[in-house]
């Protein structure tokens, strides 16, 4: 054996190995589809949306163990339509491709997880397992077979390296279909006086989570789009493509709604990352760094557009923007191989069925790759939509396809998990309090425990504080005037405030986050570039009871504690009290406000 033979030998061991471990990075890719749609959607929901990404990967893995990779890389059959399906996995182990089978599961799981934040927030759990086994069994894995499995598309000269078309679009289709069957979220269209549409934003709870996923979906796409590279230079220039493109989306997307909506908006950059990664997929091995940078820059616009044309066009319900992200960018990425393939780009292989050498438009190619790339996104978004229209309105007439207005208003993971809170121990703005709940919270107490206003659940009597229960010889309610003072202020003034009113003699206080805002309403906000009706702001609530010190003392150091001439100081609340008792010692009145001497 030669030195070339055993470099040769090297060299497929490597990237034998390269290919599995790609394949492990796309599987990672669950994970940060799971986070993005948690972060975008609402917490009530979070449970549900990590089930129904873990069921896909699960779903998946049986329904193309069955059928899936059968009538993907089985023998073709009926002019390049679809593989022949077998069961040589259980049949033929020694034999069986098992690398084949592993990459290419990744892929149908990740093209059935696209749907799931399209639709998220109203969908029957069971409904949506029945459309990723279908989805896992038949659809993805035929249309795949025409452009990866040696069928009728690849045959023609059809290009499509990692997805844009077969993954990404098929996917967004899917969403689209499904979303708009579903119908939207309760409030998120509503008509006004006028009969106009109002188009209602309802923001992810937890950005945080939804960039986490971006970040790990990134990662992940290196393996996505390289695994399958076959030299070293090749995977060079994959990873050059995929890192220009996002990075020029997201730029773009940044100054495009830095322009039109007064600031940069967050989640629609995070969104245009995935865009520039979904549309560089299909051309990353045959465009060149001018070619991706164009690609990036027109993904960070179209997916700006894509959500403003689901929102205020179409009126489908996306939470998460998938229909944007995926089908928009999958389609643009398709047509992108016939604008900008060059054979400046290693290994570069292109063909048509005689062998003839096929380039892009715009570098000299002509029309003739561009059509075929165009006649295989028809025929892929033909197929897509014909199966999909059938499978929702097959699920929606057989199981229903969306829960109750009730069960929607409580959150899936209640209604359709038995999941109180996906976080448990935390306290989130909007979250709920059960009448279940509070019962259980009361439980422990019965009618004999509570007697004269002393519960035995407390402090042991053998540790208890030795304090004297004192009768009532300092002036009560009746007699002095308790008074309550609220104080709604920003957070970044609470340590002044909290200063100024000890200064003042005020021994206690309570403090509370709340959301709210004034008779201004908050100032102007965009989510997702619908403005949204009214902001609730983050604020702190300060409430005192006082007796001993004059509300006019309070007032006054909080008013210049809390001053700065500008909208937003805050609000002072006073009220009259009635009465005040210290649990501890049964004071009333004056005596209960005042410390042990």
């Amino acid at each position: 054996m030669g030195t070339s033979d055993i470099m040769s030998a090297i060299s497929d061991q490597v990237f034998g190995v390269w290919f599995l471990i790609g394949a492990a990075l796309v599987f990672w890719m669950q994970a940060g589809f799971a986070m993005v749609e948690a972060g975008f959607t609402r917490a009530k929901n979070t449970g549900n949306i990590i089930m129904k990404n873990l069921m896909d990967f699960c779903i998946g893995t049986v329904m193309f163990i069955l059928i899936g990779f059968g009538l993907f890389l089985g023998e073709d059959i009926l002019n390049g339509f679809m593989g022949k399906p077998n069961f040589d996995i259980f049949t033929n182990y020694a034999n069986f491709d098992w690398s084949n089978f592993v990459f290419n599961l990744v892929f149908c799981a990740t093209t059935a997880t696209i749907v799931s934040g399209a639709m998220a927030e109203r969908t029957k759990f069971l409904s949506y397992c029945v459309y990723s086994a279908v989805i896992s069994a038949v659809v993805y894995p035929i249309e795949a077979h025409w452009t990866w499995g040696g069928g009728w598309l690849a045959q023609m000269g059809f290009h499509d390296f990692a997805g844009s078309n077969c993954i990404h679009m098929v996917g967004g289709i899917s969403a689209l279909i499904g979303a708009a069957i579903l119908g939207p979220r309760i409030g998120k269209f509503t008509k006004t006086k006028d009969g106009k549409i109002k188009v209602g934003a309802f923001p992810g709870h937890n950005i945080a989570l939804g960039a986490l996923g971006v970040f790990i979906l990134w990662l992940g796409w290196y393996g996505f789009n390289g695994a399958a590279a076959t030299s070293v230079a090749q995977l060079g220039a994959i990873f050059v493509t995929t890192t220009i493109a996002p990075a020029v989306a997201t730029v773009v997307c940044m100054i495009f709604t830095w322009v039109k909506y007064g600031k940069p908006d967050v989640s629609m950059c995070l969104n245009a990352s995935l865009a520039g990664l979904v549309a560089i997929t299909a051309p990353c091995d045959v465009a060149d760094a001018l070619g991706a940078t164009i690609i990036g820059a027109v993904s960070g616009v179209l997916v700006v557009f894509g959500v403003w044309f689901c929102d205020n066009v179409i009126r489908v319900d996306d939470p998460v923007g998938a229909i944007a992200v995926h089908m928009m960018n999958g389609i643009w990425g398709t047509i992108a191989v016939g604008l900008f393939a060059t054979d400046t780009t290693p290994t570069y292989s292109l063909a048509d069925a005689n062998g003839n050498a096929l380039l892009g438009l715009f570098y000299g190619g002509g029309f003739k790759l561009l059509g075929i790339q165009l006649t295989g996104m028809l025929a892929t978004a033909a197929w897509t939509t014909i199966t999909m229209i059938i499978t929702f309105y097959a699920i929606k007439a057989i199981f229903g396809l969306r829960v109750t207005p009730e069960e929607e208003i409580v959150g899936l993971d209640a209604t359709e998990h038995g999941l109180e809170t996906a976080y448990a121990g935390f306290l989130t703005y909007g979250d709920r309090i059960s009448a279940a709940s509070m019962e259980n919270d009361l439980a422990p107490f019965t009618p004999e425990d509570i007697g004269d206003g002393i519960a035995s659940a407390g402090v042991p009597v053998d540790e208890a504080v030795p304090v004297q229960v004192v009768e009532n010889t300092a002036p009560v309610a009746s007699d002095v005037k308790l008074s309550k003072i609220d104080i709604i202020c920003k957070q970044s003034k609470f340590e002044e405030l909290k200063s100024a009113l000890n200064a003042a003699g005020v021994t206690g206080i309570t403090v509370t986050q709340v959301l709210g805002c004034g008779a201004q309403k908050g100032a102007t906000k965009y989510y997702r570039g619908v403005e949204m009706e009214m902001s609730l702001l983050p604020k702190v609530k300060v409430e005192v009871i006082v007796s001993k010190v004059p509300v006019a003392t309070v007032v006054k150091a909080a008013k210049k504690a809390l001053y700065t001439g500008n909208i937003g100081d805050g609000k002072i609340f006073v009220f009259d009290v009635e009465n005040v008792i210290k649990v501890r010692t049964g004071e009333e009145g004056y005596a209960a406000l005042q410390g042990e001497n």
